[in-house]
């Protein structure tokens, strides 16, 4: 296993690395309005700690998840 790069801000990105996160954007995009299923993150579960109440942000993920095959997990810091 590789270890994992963090992305904080767009400046952590290579300008390749930039056309590649937009070009797979756009790939993701086209296949939805043809309403393909992309599982790019089936059997993947994504685990998230917020220390502060962040509704939009976990629903932004969790939707994101389920839309690529994967779930979601939220955990709170009283858990």
């Amino acid at each position: 296993m590789t270890t994992p790069r963090h992305f904080i801000t767009l400046d952590d990105l290579s300008p390749e690395e930039h056309r590649l996160v937009l070009d797979r954007a756009r790939t993701l995009k086209q296949a939805r309005g043809r309403d393909e299923r992309v599982l790019t993150l089936q059997n993947r579960v994504l685990g998230m700690i917020f220390e502060k109440a962040s509704t939009r942000t976990r629903v932004s993920f969790e939707a994101g998840m389920a839309q690529l095959g994967g779930h979601a997990i939220f955990l709170s810091p009283r858990d």
